[in-house]
């Protein structure tokens, strides 16, 4: 019997957790799986890893030097980076100053979690460096190589494959009237207060003009937590100010987001990767242009997918359905294991025993000014090194030790939350007067 190979997967957030440790899934089926996560403003709670909807122990914190430490110390066979760019570049950096020779060093993947709408040249060429940079569709992948190619740098790491959590029974409509509509609020999209108010207001305003619905606030965290992107007006501090309150048939819910699905008839968003989830399943799904389509808000990604409208026509009865070449291009629908080619250029890759030294694209040649910074963050010197101290020794500490400094960096990010959510919000709000 061959034996398991073994992958690491390290996250900075519960939507990147849950990418990554489905990614590992899909592209090593029979792996034996290590999962860390990168320390930092949105380390998730055990609350929020708890819905993502990935079975096994809580995953190790980290900091981006430790996580090297310990991929230098114990063999890996696929290593899969989680993280927003600056973290998979400096990864890629310590990666490249562990095996700066040819040698029995993990396959390194990494890609996006979802849509891909905004710093395109910027996360990608932070990216460039990875054996396998993950595409979740053709238009992504084109798109990709169109980035590294347009710079002179190889782009033969990219990969299409789809997003690892689409899935999930195939809408079957409960009968002729529409039951459950799910709201998919975004963190940071809109991110004013008075447009998320307005949601909020026009998802209660539907509630009332249908009883016969219900209607669902599908939130991504509860205050003091936070995901991939800052929350700084929570839709439950909203709602508890909503003049009149949430109607009998309209409330907030928790909980995966698949399991939601299971249960709804119509799913609105303003550009969540929920609407892929959605559309996936053929579930009428809505993308709303009532703050306008534009690259901020970043509906702008659904353009001819037939999923635009607004909450007057969804109150007048409209029922969105995706356009089949779009959700082809899109990597929503399709036939085939879109996850074949990737294990089989890991398959190659693993077969080679030795691989070469990661090549980022970025140096200290080709971004002086910009690497540096960079690895800096992650306390990581310019060629990749950690920076003293940046690996704290912990055998020997006691236990009460190691606990005490959890407690404190907890109280210490939920301070820095209770700033970002309270504190800067009224700041803001008094700079105006």
């Amino acid at each position: 019997m061959p034996e398991r190979k073994r992958v690491a997967v390290v996250a900075d957030s519960d939507t990147r957790w849950k990418w990554g440790a489905l990614t590992a899934r899909r592209l090593v089926p029979d792996h034996q799986l290590a999962g860390f996560l990168l320390r930092g403003r949105a380390t998730p709670t055990a609350r929020q890893l708890g819905e993502v909807g990935v079975q096994g122990d809580r995953p190790t914190e980290v900091t981006c030097a430790e996580f090297l430490s310990e991929i230098g110390r114990e063999h890996y066979d696929v290593v899969v980076l989680a993280l927003v760019g600056g973290a998979v570049q400096a990864v890629l950096h310590g990666a490249r100053a562990l095996w700066p020779e040819p040698g029995r060093r993990p396959v390194l993947v990494t890609g996006y979690v979802g849509v891909v709408y905004e710093k395109l040249a910027d996360g990608l060429l932070l990216r460039h460096g990875a054996d396998l940079v993950l595409a979740n569709s053709r238009h992504d992948a084109e798109r990709f190589r169109a980035v590294y190619e347009g710079v002179g740098a190889d782009a033969g790491a990219v990969t299409e494959t789809a997003l690892p959590f689409l899935g999930g029974a195939p809408y079957e409509p409960a009968g002729p009237r529409t039951r459950t509509v799910v709201f998919a609020v975004q963190p940071s999209v809109p991110d004013s207060r008075a447009d998320r108010a307005y949601l909020l207001e026009r998802a209660a305003a539907h509630a009332r003009l249908h009883p016969d619905r219900e209607v669902l606030i599908k939130l991504r965290s509860r205050p003091g937590e936070h995901t991939t992107h800052l929350e700084e007006q929570p839709y439950q501090r909203l709602a508890a100010k909503l003049p009149g309150g949430l109607p009998s048939n309209c409330r907030l819910v928790y909980g995966n987001m698949g399991e939601v699905l299971d249960g709804t008839d119509l799913l609105v968003t303003v550009s969540s990767t929920a609407a892929l989830e959605s559309l996936n399943r053929s579930i009428p799904t809505a993308v709303l242009t009532d703050l306008g389509i534009r690259e901020a808000l970043g509906n702008h990604h659904f353009l001819g997918s037939g999923c635009l409208a607004s909450w007057d026509q969804l109150d007048a009865g409209l029922l969105p359905q995706g356009d089949p070449d779009w959700l082809a291009a899109q990597g929503v629908t399709g036939g085939g294991d879109p996850y074949a080619g990737a294990r089989a250029k890991i398959d190659g890759l693993l077969g080679r025993g030795r691989l070469p030294a990661p090549a980022p694209y970025y140096t200290l040649t080709t971004a002086p000014r910009y690497l540096p910074g960079i690895l800096a963050r992650q306390h990581l010197a310019p060629d990749g090194t950690p920076l003293p101290g940046a690996v704290r020794e912990t055998a020997g500490q006691s236990r009460l030790r190691r606990r005490l400094r959890a407690h404190l960096r907890d109280a210490a990010r939920g301070a820095y939350r209770h700033g970002v959510q309270r504190v800067a919000p009224v700041i803001r709000r008094m700079g105006e007067l």
